[in-house]
């Protein structure tokens, strides 16, 4: 297990950092991610750490920057350590959907896949479950 999960895992109450998704209901522990990838430069440090799901850390892979559809400017990704959450996406809880509120979030919706049909599927029984909130 990485040597940062207590920390990272505890400081995102054991949710992902970019989808919301619930720790609890997986059969194992989310990653340890760089919000600045290491193959560009970032350190394996408190304030580059992320908790990530499976699906959200592969899809952000080592990219920092997205374009978003609606302007077509690269924006970049929404950083967990620097940016509040509800200020970049809201969870539209009648669809299950994750809006992004500014070009960063939705770059980072798109570029993450984080309403994928079966992400959103699972979103809804989890809003549903009160397993997540906006917070």
């Amino acid at each position: 297990m990485n040597p940062y999960y207590p920390l990272v895992s505890a400081r995102a109450r054991h949710a992902c950092e970019y989808c919301r998704a619930p720790e609890i209901v997986f059969n194992l522990s989310f990653e340890v991610e760089h919000i600045t990838p290491q193959s560009r430069g970032g350190e394996s440090t408190e304030n580059n750490l992320a908790l990530s799901c499976r699906s959200c850390n592969l899809y952000k892979s080592d990219y920092v920057s997205a374009v978003d559809e609606l302007t077509q400017q690269e924006a970049d990704l929404f950083n967990p350590r620097r940016d509040l959450w509800d200020e970049h996406f809201s969870i539209v809880e009648e669809t299950g959907e994750i809006k992004g509120l500014t070009v960063s979030g939705r770059a980072t919706v798109l570029r993450l896949r984080i309403n994928s049909t079966a992400q959103v599927e699972a979103r809804k029984q989890w809003l549903r479950l009160g397993l997540i909130s906006q917070r």
